[in-house]
């Protein structure tokens, strides 16, 4: 099949969640299956000077329509794999800057202007470069218009630009909702800016057009399927999502095995796997070591990764401190967001220095060795689309903690409801759910021999995207 994806992050050029991860894993298996894989990249600052990105070839110019006005850009080209051509659309009034949304302080004011450029440039280029694409593929609010200005762009142009189109919703609390006028930059017709097209609330809803006027729906897990029809996860689109409830999808994400296999994993001090684990007591002790602990400690080590937001559960852990400065364990700590979490956290870490770590940043280094150094990985959250570090948790012999959301419910089986074939501990998605979980984790991790045997389930389990893209293939065949 000719597979085309349009995103606005892709691992290893542009990562600021999930979203990337699961764009550069998919492309490049199904490029791997022998599809023929384009993926289509905003033309930002970091994905210009990453290495192959640098030597990517201008092959196109645009010239595209925003209202009563006409932008130009360049489409560069690079192929990092048999199979595999990125696409980047580039604009540097749009793009060439820090950041791919905002300055960390708050959103880019005119995203919605660098989005519908997005959009648009990515349904020009299929137009002039003759994909003739069999599936067409956007993710999240960011390329939610595509699937409406491509048909647009096929009646207008009278041309067949992609036979079927698929619109992924990786989490539905971010939809790209801007102001009615932003509507002209689109130049839709005016009966799509109705509660029948994407207005939403007197407001342009980019996510809303994706659900809409995709052929096909998914999301990033079953449960997150069921949850978005629901007022509580839906986040006001719940309406718009049971419309499509018959073409709607729940596919498991996988993970990328090349990057996040303990075995091979080149970012760790010592390799390990589920026949010899010496090489995690190496990687705990120096995790313990790092953070200033003492690396012959024997109590667990309780791990953390995440963006600081309110979604990851950091409410629910603050209100479990005194557990972890009172039990014989430690907590470590590493993200960067929000700043009410940040001075939280440094202020927990810094009065409780013995017992408490905590680092503000992304380290895609200290974030692996964090889950392989921890004995529990900690992911309360209030929602979870899908979610990755319980995976990766498992494949590296560390026992999650997880809320009763989302996809963590699809990948965690909990050790007290199902002893023989449990992987992980579970909790309601509240302050009273995680302290009743982690007083369970300390009676696990003090049975050492039922503890491996959790370690060992964990390990065994087949998160690979050789799996997961399997779903996705036979949802474009079935589309198709």
């Amino acid at each position: 099949m000719k597979i085309v994806h349009a995103a606005s992050e892709m691992f290893p050029y542009v990562k600021t969640g999930g979203l990337a991860d699961v764009v550069g894993s998919l492309a490049t298996t199904l490029a791997g299956h022998g599809h023929e894989v384009a993926v289509f990249l905003p033309g930002y600052r970091a994905v210009l000077e990453h290495e192959l990105a640098a030597r990517a070839e201008r092959r196109l110019h645009l010239r595209i329509e925003m209202g009563d006005v006409f932008y130009t850009g360049d489409v560069r080209v690079f192929s990092p794999q048999k199979n595999l051509t990125v696409y980047l659309i580039c604009r540097e009034e749009f793009f060439d800057r820090r950041g791919p949304y905002g300055t960390g302080e708050r959103d880019y004011e005119d995203n919605h202007h660098r989005f519908i450029f997005f959009c648009k440039g990515v349904v020009e280029t299929l137009r002039l470069a003759e994909l003739h694409a069999d599936i067409v593929h956007a993710h999240d609010w960011q390329t939610g218009l595509i699937p409406l200005l491509l048909r647009y762009a096929e009646r207008r142009h009278g041309v067949t630009l992609a036979l079927k189109t698929v619109f992924t919703i990786h989490n539905i609390a971010f939809q790209g909702v801007f102001p009615m006028r932003s509507f002209y930059r689109t130049n839709l017709p005016e009966e799509l800016m109705s509660i029948d097209g994407i207005e939403f609330y007197g407001q342009m809803n980019m996510m809303k057009g994706g659900i809409l006027f995709s052929d096909r729906v998914t999301t990033v897990s079953p449960r997150y399927a069921q949850e978005i029809l629901t007022p509580e996860f839906g986040c006001g689109l719940d309406g718009v999502v049971q419309t499509r409830v018959e073409d709607l999808s729940g596919l498991i994400n996988g993970i990328d095995t090349a990057q996040w296999n303990p075995a091979t994993d080149a970012l760790l001090p010592a390799n390990f796997s589920a026949a010899d684990l010496a090489g995690k007591a190496v990687d705990r002790a120096e995790l313990l070591r790092r953070h200033g602990f003492d690396p012959e400690f024997t109590g667990p080590v309780f791990g953390m990764v995440c963006r600081l937001t309110e979604q990851k559960g950091l409410d629910l852990v603050l209100a479990n401190r005194n557990f972890f400065i009172g039990q014989n364990c430690r907590l470590i700590v590493l993200g960067s967001g929000e700043r009410r979490y940040e001075e939280a956290l440094r202020d927990l870490a810094a009065a409780h220095s013995k017992k408490i770590a905590f680092t503000s940043r992304c380290d895609e280094a200290m974030s692996h060795l964090i889950e392989a150094g921890s004995d529990f990985f900690l992911m309360p959250s209030l929602f979870e689309p899908c979610g990755l570090n319980q995976m990766y948790s498992q494949a590296y012999g560390t026992v999650p903690i997880v809320s009763r959301v989302g996809g963590l419910v699809d990948t965690v089986i909990d050790v007290t409801e199902q002893p023989k074939t449990g992987t992980g501990l579970m909790g309601l998605p509240t302050a009273d759910g995680l302290s009743q979980a982690l007083p369970r984790a300390m009676k696990l991790f003090a049975d050492q021999p039922r503890y491996a045997a959790v370690q060992q389930r964990g390990m065994a389990r087949d998160f690979s995207w050789q799996s997961a893209a399997k779903a996705y293939e036979k949802l474009y065949q079935e589309a198709l």
